[in-house]
Parts: C-alpha cells; sequence; structure tokens
C-alpha cells in the first residue's frame, strides 16, 4: 500500500536526510516498496562501496548489497529510530559481508599464516606498481582475513576487540593481520622503495 504522505521525489527543503530517512522507513516499515525502493537508491552505492572493500570482488560485493537490503527490508519493523538509518544500515551490511566471509569454507576465508599473507605477485603487477595502483585495487589485492581487519580499523574505524569478535580471532591476531596488511600496501604501492 503506497503512503500518500511521504513525496519521494522532492524533499522539504528543511528536512533534514536523517528525517528524509526516517520518513521512508516508516512507509517502508509499513509495507510501502516504493519508499524503501527510495531508501535503496539513497544508499545502496554507500554500501557497495563499502561491502566491495570488504571482499575485494566486484560481483561478489553486488551480492552481498542485494542480501544486506534484504535483511535491511525484514529487519525494517524492528528499527528504533535511535540512530541515522544510514548508520543502521551501514553495520546490517557490513556484518552481512562478515558472516558470509566467516562462512566460506576451505583457505581462502581462514587465511592467518604468514605465507597467507605473503603478495602473490602477477606478470602485471610490477607494472601495475609502477604505474601507481591505486589504494582500492591494492586494498582488494590482500587476502581475504587481512583485508577485512584493515578496511574494518582504518576506514571503518572498529576497534580491535570489534573485529576479534566479529572475525572469530585473537585480539592480538587481528592487530597482527593490520600491521601485515599496512606493509603489504606499502610494498604494493611502491612506498618501500621511496624509503631506501
Amino acid at each position: 500500500m503506497l503512503s500518500p504522505a511521504v513525496n519521494f521525489a522532492t524533499a522539504d527543503a528543511d528536512t533534514s536526510p536523517r528525517e528524509e530517512d526516517h520518513a521512508l522507513v516508516r512507509a517502508a516499515g509499513a509495507g510501502d516498496v516504493r519508499a524503501f525502493e527510495a531508501l535503496y537508491r539513497r544508499h545502496s552505492r554507500r554500501i557497495y562501496a563499502v561491502l566491495w572493500r570488504l571482499c575485494g570482488h566486484e560481483a561478489r560485493a553486488e551480492d552481498l548489497v542485494q542480501d544486506a537490503f534484504v535483511r535491511a527490508w525484514q529487519a525494517l519493523p524492528g528499527f528504533r529510530f535511535e540512530s541515522a538509518f544510514s548508520t543502521w544500515l551501514h553495520r546490517l551490511a557490513v556484518n552481512t559481508a562478515l558472516m558470509e566471509l566467516r562462512s566460506r569454507s576451505g583457505a581462502e576465508a581462514l587465511e592467518t599464516d604468514d605465507a597467507a599473507l605473503e603478495f602473490h605477485p602477477t606478470a602485471d603487477s610490477a607494472q601495475r606498481t609502477a604505474l601507481g595502483i591505486d589504494l582500492e585495487r591494492a586494498v582488494a589485492t590482500l587476502p581475504p582475513r587481512a583485508r577485512a581487519v584493515l578496511v574494518l580499523h582504518d576506514i571503518e574505524g572498529y576497534k580491535h576487540e570489534e573485529i576479534a569478535t566479529e572475525l572469530g580471532m585473537a585480539v592480538g591476531s587481528s592487530k597482527a593481520q593490520l600491521h601485515r596488511a599496512r606493509g603489504l600496501l606499502r610494498t604494493r604501492l611502491g612506498e618501500d622503495h621511496d624509503r631506501d
């Protein structure tokens, strides 16, 4: 059922983005699909960006965006309006990615030893480094656990205790993964050569 009280095309000049989101959340929580589509359009790019950083793979990030928004739709009735919808959605999306990371089987998801954190060169890696590979692409080349720790700590602002809980590792392992990830990034971005 569409809610005539919410105008999705234009917003009142006195309405903050948070208030606009809350109006859309109320409408979507009452079953208004158009309101939820408006929320999707407003937030999907930012959610995609953080999920791409976490998983390092375009198609997987796109799938996780869809999963996160499905979870958001299901959880909307529980949204308490105590925080911005964008903050709530961001946390839900990150948790969706972390659940996927934890559930992946095999060595890719469980890489925690030193060998797994070594750089795996490709034929054009030296050329890409010489050309100044950008940070986003360099982050995407990190092993999954190291990438997750780096993104959660340095980009998303999580504390090591939170990361350890989310990824099922010791706090010391989180710190070690972050240190190694930063070292790998410096190497991949050619910063080590500048110091010599």
